[in-house]
This record gives C-alpha cells, structure tokens and sequence, in this order.
C-alpha cells in the first residue's frame, strides 16, 4: 500500500505542513484528479497558509466512486456480522494505536486545539467499537399466524449510503456516519467539507488496511457541485448530511427526486437555562463548555444563556474572569485551550455579529475582537478573542442567529414559564440545558423544551451510546446509539404458507 497520509505529519509543527498526494480514495487506493482545473486553496487556520490544493471530483470520477462502493457492498453485505464486526475491531484498534498523528493532522486541518483533538479521535475509536458490537445482533422477528403459517422479519442493508461531514469534526464524522452504516452492511461515499479534507481519508486507509473489501468506504473531495452529484446518483440508497440548514434543504430536495433516504443533522440556536438553585460552579462550567469548544464552532452549542436575574451579578463576574483565562493560539501547544476559526470569512462573520450586537444594544464583556499571538508564524491565523455578550434581547441578531464562533450571548429571566418559552421560541431544536438542583424542576424543563437533546446540570456531553439529532429546522433523523441501526437498513417481512392457499375465485 502507498505511503500512508498520516506519515506527511512526523516532525511537522504549526505553518510547516504540506499535502501534496492525491486527495480522493475509491477502489482501495488514492485516486489523483483526472483534471487539475479548478482547483482550490485549503488552508491551516493557525497560520493561513495553504496546506493543500483541493480538485473537485466531476461526473465520471463520481460514479467511479460509487460504483467502486456499490461492488464493494456486495461483497460486504454477504458477510456475517460478526465478521464485519472483527473487520471494525481491527480499524478500531488502528484508530488508536495512531491517536496522536490523527489529532494532530486534524488541528493543522481544523484549528481546533489538540487537547479537543485528541479527545475528538478517543469519540471516533469508541464510536467504531460500539457498532462494532452492534453488527452481530441485527436480528429479525418471528410472528406466528393462523393454521401454522409464519412471518418473519429480516434487516437488510440499504446499499451505497452517502455522508457528507462538516468541518468542526471533520475524523470523528467520517466515523460516525460510516461505522453504522458498515455494521449494517452498508458502503459509503463520503464528502468531506472542502475546507478540511484530510483526515476522513485517513479513515479510508484505515478501513483498507483493517480489512474492508476495496470501495466500501470512499472519499471524494468537493463542494456543492460534488454533492449534488452524490444525491441525485441512482445508486445511492441514503444521504447522511451534516451542516447548515440552507444546504440541508437543498440536500434533502435532491434527494426527494430519488427517494433516497434523509438524515439531516444541521443547526442550532439552543437554549441552556441556569436557575438560581443551581450548583452555580457546576452551571458556569457549563457555560463554558456550551459556548468554547472548538472555537464555538459546534452546532448543538448553548449560546442562549438564559440566567436567573437573581444570580446574574455572580454568574457574569465569574463566567467573564474564566472566559478572560482561557489561553488562544498555537493550537498544537498542549497549554492552549482555543485555537482558530475555520478560515478567514468565518472569523469575519462572527467578529461581525459582535460588532451588530453592540450596536442593537448588547455589551462586549469581555473578547469579541481579532486575536493575534505572539508567535510571529501564527500572524495570519483566524483567531478570535472569546466573547460574553450582557444585555441581550430576545430580539437581537446574536440571539436569534447562529454564529459559529466564540461569542456567549446571556440573557435574564424571572419565572420557569416565561423563559420556557422564550427558549424555545426558535426555528432551531438541536439541544438544550438546564442547571438546578431541584429535580423535579429538571425533569419537567427537560419535558417541555423542544430540542432533541435536554443536557441536566452538564453541557456538550454526548457519548455514542446516546442519540443525536434535532427537532424543528434542526433536522431529523439520529446519529449515534442503537436507533441508528433504523436509519442504516431497511426492513423485510417474509410470509410463510405451510398449508393450503385458500381460494376465492
């Protein structure tokens, strides 16, 4: 086999990193670009330099991809579960035998710090042995009928599934879509986000070198002319899509014309509520994590702080003094705790919420401006100060849209019912928090918050074991834990005659 993608990244530091082997992978092997026209810059977010150039895949090298897949399906899907299951073990294994060179090709592709990284890569290793367990027990149903007869039920693989990832996570979602869809006897064409398309094909060799039939985990690089290639393929059986809800739209109507098959894991606005009766060191942690991870960029992030007016001079002055320690930069560094945005028009955005915040009213606590560290090499990166926004409004841009960046908007409310609806007065329901201690109140908060996810005196805590997804605008469908089994295979009901058919005519 090649030389391995991961092995570019020994000895290499922060802005010394380039990638200059091809970038897709199909048939057990990288794949270059038939064409080297439009190719287009991706950047390492720490320093703004190019790491590497990226080709879009066109037409014919899209349905190589599937069909690549699709003859690697058969194979696979013939096998017993127990035998993916020890083909998944051994990716599992070799997931974690190179955890530091996968984290830290990921933070030079993302900017994320390593600390993030690494744990990030533990999620994949776990989520890969979990459905590991879960292929040998995909089992049917028998249903006894009249005079003898019988029915029963068989789960079957859908085919050549479809994911396309996002850029805040970019190894551990080439996983999470393709380790149940696998287990399921599936095979996958993956896309990653243009802006990160390194890492998922590390999972390709892996899943090459562990065993799997050459084409059943595939990588085409791209933006929304690969995908639209992807969704309106007849080949493909189901599209996995995560990202914004515009292009989640736009995913789930191409995909209508096929009938394929639609998770959609998009955005959110979600609410995280602190009532007076908190543990208010528990609830400021949480805050934190609902707000800072991987530089705000994550979707089910707490970024409406609702805080109950009584506590809301502590909460600010303590959440504030943490948010200032939080150390930025060179994401590399194990000290560091926020590294950069994604790229240059994402920091921009997000500094540009702030500036509109301030002018519909809000206060900049602290952060909210362009960070530039010492390190003369990291000059260029998109960095970004962590931001708490005081005196919002329910009304305000920063409330009401998504930023994707570090910025806390807080907000204060007097009673349980008044700001039970204002939580949930969003076309959003990704996720939702709720710190106090009485328990009663927590459980009857959860039950009337509309979210898929209600986190109970802790934040951003999403092992695989639990599912994932969003009500409203912010998609159907899970991700993660057994009901994901559902969405991956397709049902069938065989019925058995043992006597005489009976006869009408």
């Amino acid at each position: 086999m090649a030389q391995s993608i991961l092995d570019t990244t020994s000895g290499a530091s922060t802005g010394s990193l380039v990638v200059t082997e091809p970038l897709n992978f199909w048939a057990g092997k990288r794949v270059k670009p038939r064409e080297e026209k439009n190719a287009e810059p991706v950047f390492e977010p720490a320093t703004g330099r190019v790491l590497c150039q990226l080709v879009p895949c066109g037409a014919e090298e899209v349905e190589e991809a599937i069909q690549s897949a699709h003859s690697a399906y058969v194979k696979w899907s013939k096998m017993s579960g127990m035998e993916r299951a020890r083909v998944m073990l051994e990716a599992a294994r070799i997931i974690r035998e190179r955890r530091e060179k996968i984290a830290k090709l990921e933070v030079m592709n993302n900017g994320k710090c390593i600390t993030e990284a690494l744990v990030d890569v533990d999620v994949a290793c776990q989520t890969m042995e979990f459905y590991a367990g879960m292929a040998g027990t995909l089992t049917g149903q028998h249903i006894q009928l009249p005079g003898g007869a019988f029915a029963y039920t068989r789960r079957e693989a859908l085919g050549v599934c479809v994911g396309i990832g996002a850029f805040n996570y970019p190894f551990q979602i080439s996983v999470t879509k393709s380790a149940p869809a696998l287990a399921c006897g599936n095979a996958m064409v993956f896309k990653p986000s243009p802006m990160t398309p390194l890492t998922a094909l590390v999972m390709a060799e892996i899943y090459k070198e562990a065993g799997v039939p050459d084409g059943l985990f595939c990588v085409v690089q791209g933006g929304a002319e690969t995908g639209t290639l992807l969704c309106h393929h007849p080949k493909v059986a189901k599209v996995s899509f995560t990202g914004s809800v515009p292009t989640g739209k736009k995913v789930m109507e191409m995909s209508a014309k096929g009938v394929k098959q639609v998770t959609l894991e998009l955005g959110g606005k979600s609410p995280l509520i602190i009532f007076k009766d908190c543990d208010l060191e528990n609830a400021i942690r949480g805050a934190l994590m609902a707000n800072f991870l991987t530089q705000g960029q994550v979707c089910c992030n707490g970024t409406r702080v609702f805080v109950q007016r009584e506590i809301m001079p502590q909460f600010l002055e303590e959440v504030v003094k943490r948010t200032k320690a939080i150390s930025v930069g060179d994401p590399l560094l194990d000290g560091t705790r926020m590294g950069a945005l994604i790229s240059k028009p994402q920091l921009d955005k997000a500094l540009g919420f702030v500036t509109k915040a301030k002018k519909e009213g809000a206060k900049a606590l602290c952060g909210g401006d362009p960070f530039v560290p010492t390190d003369p090499k990291l000059k260029g990166g998109y960095f970004m100060s962590p931001c708490v926004l005081e005196n919002c409004r329910d009304d305000m841009t920063c409330v009401k849209e998504e930023i994707f960046g570090p910025v806390m908007s807080v907000l204060s409310f007097d009673s349980e019912d008044e700001v039970i609806q204002r939580a949930n007065n969003t076309t959003y329901g990704l996720a939702s928090g709720v710190f106090t201690r009485d328990i009663s109140r927590a459980h009857r908060v959860a039950e009337r918050l509309e979210a898929g996810t209600c986190f109970i005196n802790n934040y951003n805590n999403s092992p695989v074991e639990m599912p994932f997804g969003g009500y409203k605008m912010s998609g159907f469908g899970r991700e993660n834990g057994q009901v994901t089994i559902e969405y991956y295979s397709q049902l069938k009901t065989v019925v058995v005659e043992l006597g005489d058919v009976e006869n009408h005519f």
